[in-house]
């Protein structure tokens, strides 16, 4: 029995998208509830969280659009949704509670989008694409949580765009480990080249 890379390289999937000439940094939901274990989160989501500072600070220096998103909900209930009967949890991330805030280290700087979302890809209903377009922006890297939920709905929306997608694989984690590993084979046989860290750091550098 064929393993199961050797089923999609046979099938011409895999191929890869690269760096276009100007990407942006979008950074998925790291907000407090989804680092904490006892909330929304878990300890490799805040791995993840930490591992993107260096990240951050990259595109920072080389002035490049960067885009964090939260989900957040009404105090009311006004803007309760589908995903908040699935998850009633969600209901907490309220605009001006704890768990709905953007962790200490990775707090907007000025200039820096804020996008307050209430469903899972950081593209729906949000103005996103129309930001980055104005931008000039033809790649996004994207990090942050969780890689089964948000952020893979942020890579399909950010692929069916027509955008160069990138999912940093040491910046992105989820609730468990299956998950994880699953849905970044995916992605990267589908919608987005799937880098480390340091690759991307290295190519950003290339094309400043």
């Amino acid at each position: 029995m064929q393993d199961t890379k050797t089923i999609y390289e046979k099938q011409g999937f895999g191929g890869r998208s690269g760096f276009g000439r100007k990407s942006a940094l979008i950074l998925v939901d790291f907000v407090n509830g989804f680092v904490d274990p006892d909330i929304l989160g878990s300890i490799e989501i805040a791995r993840a969280a930490s591992e993107t500072l260096e990240l951050l600070e990259n595109f920072r220096a080389l002035q490049l659009p960067i885009a964090h998103t939260r989900v957040v909900f009404d105090d009311q209930g006004a803007n309760h949704n589908v995903f908040t009967l699935r998850v009633p949890a969600l209901k907490k991330l309220t605009e001006d509670a704890f768990e709905s805030q953007i962790v200490d280290a990775l707090k907007p700087k000025d200039k820096e989008l804020v996008i307050r979302k209430q469903s899972a890809s950081a593209f729906f209903s949000t103005g996103l694409s129309d930001w980055l377009t104005f931008g000039a922006v033809d790649t996004c890297v994207i990090v942050g949580c969780t890689t089964s939920g948000c952020i893979r709905a942020s890579v399909v929306d950010s692929m069916q765009h027509n955008y160069k997608t990138v999912v940093v694989n040491d910046c992105v984690a989820d609730r468990a480990q299956a998950p994880h590993e699953a849905n970044l084979f995916d992605i990267q046989q589908k919608y987005a080249d799937v880098l480390s860290k340091k690759d991307v750091i290295v190519q950003l550098q290339k094309l400043k």
